[in-house]
């Protein structure tokens, strides 16, 4: 738990310890954790060096207080990780100014395998510093959305996340609860009826687009630098995302049939969930699945929409979801 602050497994160990038992000595920590004497002696040496353990004349330990102590560290860390971010910024325009006019190899690394591409896609994000845009098509290769663990870390940091999804991803099973998990931590979605690529950008800096397996089986991807092709690969984004479909949806999860109460002067939560599925171009079928409905549910829940927006068909009723802000602008 403790190993980001610096500590190894067995300076954690016997600092635990050492939170209930003040005044111990070496060989009884020893005894206690069945640990080597001369282990438990050299953790204890690292932690009165830490700070996090005092040492009495008497060569009697206690642990240091946790919130002063550990507290201190953190506060050390922080800045520590403050200056390297500043120095990130300056090795990064360093290396740019160095890549301006060197040869294509430069500017492009070819990643085979999906370790690779897990490792690079992870890389990409955490480089970012003001945004990150996405073009997500199925299948997922390297990395499915929810595990994507670079992402809530950027967020924390103030990156803006910008996603287009291929329409055909809102059928993978259990994307949608995924979309409404990213949509409550600030990323901007929207739907395109088809992509032309995967995607994923960070800032105008760097570009990871993967490829086609190759004939071995192994899939690829191309990092881009900072060049002609990764300018245009952000237009490419930037056009696609003013012409896709915002995607917005409730943060409530689908309700079980028996207990849905339907809204008496408009949408419900889940109604608003149905509307904004049906219009990113979802089939019936698809959209009862991801939400947990019966078909039958379904259609019941779009009548009283129907009826309660006084109109006939399901594009009247789209319109008037639009208009009357039931769901995002088309």
């Amino acid at each position: 738990m403790l190993d980001v602050l610096g500590l190894e497994p067995d300076d954690e160990r016997v600092y635990r310890a050492l939170l209930g038992r003040p005044d111990s000595t070496a060989p009884l920590l020893a005894d206690l954790l069945d640990q080597p004497p001369a282990a438990v002696a050299t953790a204890l040496s690292r932690l009165v060096g830490w700070g996090l353990v005092t040492r009495s004349a008497d060569e009697r330990f206690t642990a240091a207080p946790p919130a002063m102590a550990l507290g201190a560290l953190i506060s050390e860390r922080r800045d520590g990780l403050r200056l390297a971010e500043q120095a990130l910024v300056t090795f990064a325009e360093e290396h740019r100014a160095a890549m301006t006019g060197n040869s294509i190899s430069d500017l492009i690394e070819v990643v085979t395998g999906v370790d690779a591409i897990r490792h690079r896609f992870l890389q990409v994000q955490q480089a970012a510093r003001t945004q990150v845009r996405t073009f997500i098509t199925a299948p997922f290769v390297a990395l499915p959305p929810d595990e994507n663990t670079a992402e809530p870390v950027a967020l924390g940091r103030g990156v803006r996340f910008r996603a287009v999804l291929d329409r055909a991803v809102l059928g993978e099973p259990g994307i949608v609860d995924d979309a409404v998990n990213a949509l409550r931590n600030g990323v901007h979605l929207r739907v395109a009826d088809q992509l032309p690529m995967k995607l994923v950008l960070a800032d105008a800096d760097l570009g990871l687009v993967p490829l086609a397996v190759t004939p071995d089986g192994e899939p690829g991807a191309v990092l881009l630098h900072r060049s002609g092709l990764l300018d245009a690969l952000d237009a490419l984004f930037e056009t696609v995302w003013r012409t896709a479909h915002p995607l917005e949806l409730s943060d409530t999860g689908g309700e079980a049939e028996t207990t849905v109460e339907l809204g008496a002067q408009g949408p419900t939560d889940l109604d608003r969930r149905i509307l904004a599925l049906l219009l990113a171009g979802l089939t019936d079928l698809t959209a009862a699945a991801q939400l947990g409905l019966s078909p039958r549910t379904l259609h019941r829940r779009l009548r009283h929409l129907m009826d309660v927006a006084g109109v006939r068909t399901r594009m009247q009723l789209g319109g008037h979801a639009v208009r009357h802000g039931w769901v995002g602008p088309l």
